[in-house]
């Protein structure tokens, strides 16, 4: 019922904000949607969001839990929800509140938060692993190419790459791109140009469009065929702002269709640039190289030694002379000196020689092969040899003489 007051029966302060809460609490909680304009995280338990109204300019702060933020999924800024608030009136100040106890992310916003939720699901799994990409081939043999047929994507692809490379060669295989049928039919084509030896690399390609024209690109029976696929794949799905899950888990991503045509083939005339300024560079260095050495040959050959090649042979000779004199004077003068020693020698060998006393007219006896140095040693009727300077006297002992002189 109505309270009662008046000037001189008024009611107390906290009566009325007494009541004020009752009427409120009544409301009890009601789901709502409207726009996340402003979310502060703290540190604990409770966290606090600014809700606006997608018409009318209205917006409220409310109080929410961290579990109930954990639950909705990765809430952002700008996504709109849809929360159960309760409102409720905090009696020390009198100020309007209201208390999320539930939120859920709605239309897009819904759709993305699956789409995050299955990407940390495949990343945590490892899908994404930087260090499994597969290198793409320098020069593919050739390029599997999956993609709506007639499709600006097919020409963006095809026209560019045979701009950059006009031999390049494509398998195309078409598929639906877009729809619940879409992700099946593209897995099919994979694994078709996977079977074939001949391809070297596989094209996924659409163009852009919105979040739901991309889902199959998103799939996760998709995703893991193209991780599990032999062949390297190229994702170039949509626009630069596109991205899919797909692009992920391919060994490369493209922006758009026309890059993935620049990433997979080489520029043929860049490559015949880049040829020309390569070659020059090597010709330049050849140059300087033989120019260096040209120029060290020209310093080698102006050096006396090679000026005159003969003449340190002619010093050579000219010392070799003078050694050769020296070292036959130093060899003859020992000899000379020698040889007069040996004729003085052979002088005096002479002098005391048997062949000098019989010179004199001396003459040696010998009996028996002996030389007889004592009449003691003969006797009468001995056969004896006298050896005279000229030749030998052979005589037989008739007498024999001893000598009688005193003390003998």
């Amino acid at each position: 019922m109505p309270l009662t007051s008046s000037p001189d029966a008024p009611q107390p302060l906290h009566t009325i904000v007494e009541a004020t809460k009752g009427w409120v609490e009544k409301l009890g909680a009601v789901w709502v949607t409207a726009q996340i304009i402003e979310l502060k995280r703290r540190t604990g338990h409770m966290q606090f969001l600014t809700l606006r109204d997608a018409t009318e300019e209205v917006s409220v702060t409310a109080t929410t839990t961290t579990r109930v933020l954990d639950v909705a999924g990765p809430v952002t800024e700008g996504a709109t929800v849809v929360a159960l608030l309760k409102p409720t009136v905090w009696k020390k100040s009198g100020r309007l509140a209201f208390n999320c106890t539930d939120l859920r992310i709605a239309g897009e916003g819904q759709l993305l938060a699956q789409l995050e939720q299955r990407k940390r699901m495949l990343q945590a799994e490892g899908l994404f692993a930087p260090e499994l990409k597969k290198p793409i081939p320098f020069l593919p043999n050739c390029i599997g190419l999956i993609t709506g047929q007639k499709s600006d994507a097919e020409r963006d692809v095809v026209q560019n790459a045979r701009l950059r490379w006009p031999n390049v060669r494509f398998r195309i295989e078409y598929s639906l791109v877009q729809g619940l049928q879409a992700a099946g039919q593209v897995i099919a084509k994979l694994a078709e140009l996977d079977a074939d030896p001949e391809v070297d690399v596989i094209v996924i390609a659409r163009g852009g469009g919105a979040l739901e024209d991309l889902l199959p690109f998103s799939d996760e029976a998709l995703v893991r065929a193209v991780f599990a696929a032999r062949t390297p794949v190229v994702s170039a799905i949509g626009h630069e702002r596109d991205n899919p899950i797909l692009d992920l888990v391919a060994d490369l991503r493209a922006s758009t269709p026309t890059d993935a045509a620049k990433r997979i083939v080489p520029d043929v005339a860049e490559l015949g640039e880049e040829n020309a300024y390569l070659r020059g560079r090597l010709r330049a260095a050849v140059l300087a190289k033989l120019k260096r050495e040209q120029a060290y040959i020209t310093d080698v050959r102006s050096r006396p030694v090679l000026r005159d090649p003969a003449g340190p042979i002619r010093l050579h000779v000219e010392r070799l002379t003078v050694l050769r004199g020296r070292l036959r004077t130093a060899i003859r003068q020992p000899m000379l000196a020698e040889r007069d020693r040996v004729s003085a020698l052979r002088q005096r060998a002479r002098a005391l020689s048997p062949e000098a006393t019989l010179t004199r007219g001396y003459s040696i006896v010998s009996v028996g092969g002996r030389t007889l140095a004592s009449v003691k040693n003969v006797e009468i009727g001995d056969a004896a040899s006298i050896r005279l300077r000229d030749g030998e006297l052979g005589v037989s002992v008739e007498s024999v003489n001893a000598n009688t002189r005193s003390g003998e």
